[in-house]
């Protein structure tokens, strides 16, 4: 079995409005020297060592972001 990790992110393009809260609620709790947050998700998967990278791309595009407006990177660990 492997550990795959995957990254997604909003697209730069894309407004974060959650990231944009978490800006907001860090000024109002006291913290000063952030000046913007993106936030995304992280998965951890175990998976059968044949899967290839390629089935791990596709699985990630089609089933945890969605392409339109999230990017997302796959990593074996």
């Amino acid at each position: 079995m492997a550990r795959v990790v995957v990254d997604v992110m909003p697209k730069p393009e894309i407004l974060d409005v959650q990231g944009q809260a978490v800006t907001r609620a860090l000024g109002r709790i006291g913290v000063s020297g952030v000046s913007g947050v993106r936030q995304g998700k992280h998965f951890e998967l175990e998976v059968d060592d044949a899967i290839d990278d390629e089935t791990l791309d596709r699985l990630a595009g089609s089933l945890l972001a969605n392409p339109v407006i999230e990017e997302w990177t796959v990593t074996r660990l």
